[in-house]
C-alpha cells in the first residue's frame, strides 16, 4: 500500500486508514483481530478510533490487539476527544480539563504511552479556542501525543485553529482534518478543502463509501443483515438517500461494470485521488467486508470516468465560495 505524508508534516501514513467505530459493539475481538492482521499485511499503518466509540470499548479492543496480535511499532494509532464520556458539564467538550483527562483515559484503555495522532472530534462553542489548542500543545509537549488534528470542523473553524497554531513558534501544528467526504457528500469542497490546502492539512475522509450506499448494496432494497436494516443506523444512512444520490450510485455502478471492478473500488479510487486527500478511513463490520476494500486498493480510474463522476456528483457552488468571472 502506498504511503504519504499527512499534510505538511513528517507523519507518513498509509493511503487507507482502518476505522474501528464498530469494534467492541458490532465487531468482536476475534473479528477485529482478523481485520487488523489483514490490514497490516496489506501495508496499512493508520488505525483510527475515538474515546466515544462503543463507550470506549473500541480503544480497549485495539489496545488488546496491539499487545497480542500486531506489534505496536507496525501501526500508527489515531484517536479523538471532546465527545461525552462522563456526566455533567465537564463530561464533554473541548475544555483543557476534559480533553487532557480524556486523553489519559484513552491511553489507559489502549495500554499505550502515546498516540500518534490526537484529534479534536468536534468544535466546542462553549470553550475558547486558545484553551482547547493549549491542551493540544500540552498533549504533544508531554509526550502523550505526537501530532494533533481536528475533525468535523467547518472551513472557518479549520482555518482559525490551524492559523492560531502557526502564529507562534513552539505550538503543536494542526496537521489534519477528518471530515465526511465521498461522491455523495462533497460539501467539504466549498470551504474545508481549500482551507486545508492553504494551511497544509491532510484530509482524512470518513465514510468514504457514502455510508455504504456507494457499494450498490442498497440499490433495490435494504439487506436484512446490513446496517441500514438496524434501527440505530437506518436514519444515519437514510440521510444521504435522494434521487440525486441514486443517480450518482447508478453512475458508479456503470463505471464499475465498464472497468470490470466493483462499485466500492470505483468510489474509493475517485476519493483517494481527490486533491488534499491523504487516507480515506474505511470501517468494516467484518473481515470479509474489509478484504473487499483491500482488494480494491489497486483500482485506477481513467480520466474520462473521473470527469463523468465529478459532473454527476458536483456540489452546488455559489457566492462567496465561487464567484463568476467578469
Amino acid at each position: 500500500m502506498e504511503q504519504r505524508a499527512l499534510g505538511r508534516s513528517g507523519l507518513v501514513v498509509s493511503r487507507l486508514g482502518l476505522g474501528t467505530m464498530t469494534w467492541g459493539r458490532d465487531t468482536d475481538a476475534d473479528e477485529a483481530a482478523m481485520q487488523l492482521t489483514a490490514f497490516v499485511d496489506a501495508g496499512g499503518t493508520l488505525i483510527d478510533t475515538a474515546d466515544v466509540y462503543a463507550q470506549g470499548e473500541s480503544e480497549r479492543v485495539l489496545g488488546g490487539l496491539l499487545a497480542d496480535v500486531v506489534p505496536r511499532a507496525d501501526v500508527l494509532v489515531a484517536t479523538k476527544a471532546s465527545g461525552r464520556t462522563g456526566p455533567g458539564p465537564m463530561g464533554r467538550g473541548s475544555s483543557r480539563g476534559h480533553l487532557l483527562a480524556a486523553l489519559d483515559a484513552s491511553l489507559e484503555r489502549l495500554g499505550l504511552e502515546h498516540v500518534d495522532l490526537w484529534q479534536l472530534h468536534a468544535w466546542d462553542d462553549a470553550t475558547p479556542l486558545e484553551e482547547t489548542l493549549a491542551a493540544c500543545d500540552t498533549a504533544v509537549s508531554s509526550g502523550r501525543a505526537r501530532y494533533v488534528g481536528v475533525s468535523n470542523y467547518t472551513g472557518w473553524q479549520t482555518a482559525q485553529a490551524a492559523t492560531w497554531q502557526r502564529a507562534w513558534p513552539g505550538r503543536a501544528p494542526v496537521v489534519s482534518t477528518q471530515v465526511e467526504y465521498s461522491l455523495l457528500q462533497r460539501g467539504v469542497e466549498r470551504e474545508v478543502a481549500p482551507a486545508a490546502e492553504a494551511l497544509g492539512l491532510g484530509i482524512l475522509p470518513w465514510s468514504p463509501l457514502g455510508r455504504g450506499l456507494l457499494t450498490g448494496k442498497y440499490r433495490h432494497s435494504t439487506p436484512s443483515d446490513s446496517r441500514g436494516a438496524s434501527p440505530p443506523w437506518q436514519g444515519f444512512i437514510d440521510q444521504l438517500r435522494s434521487p440525486a444520490a441514486d443517480r450518482v450510485v447508478e453512475a458508479v455502478i456503470t463505471a464499475a461494470e465498464g472497468l470490470g471492478t466493483t462499485p466500492l473500488g470505483v468510489a474509493l479510487a475517485w476519493l483517494r485521488d481527490r486533491p488534499g486527500v491523504v487516507a480515506p478511513i474505511v470501517g468494516a463490520r467484518t473481515a470479509h467486508q474489509l478484504q473487499a476494500v483491500l482488494d480494491a486498493v489497486g483500482v485506477r480510474l481513467p480520466s474520462a470516468i473521473t470527469t463523468a463522476l465529478d459532473d454527476v456528483s458536483a456540489p452546488h457552488f455559489s457566492y462567496p465560495e465561487h464567484r463568476p468571472e467578469h
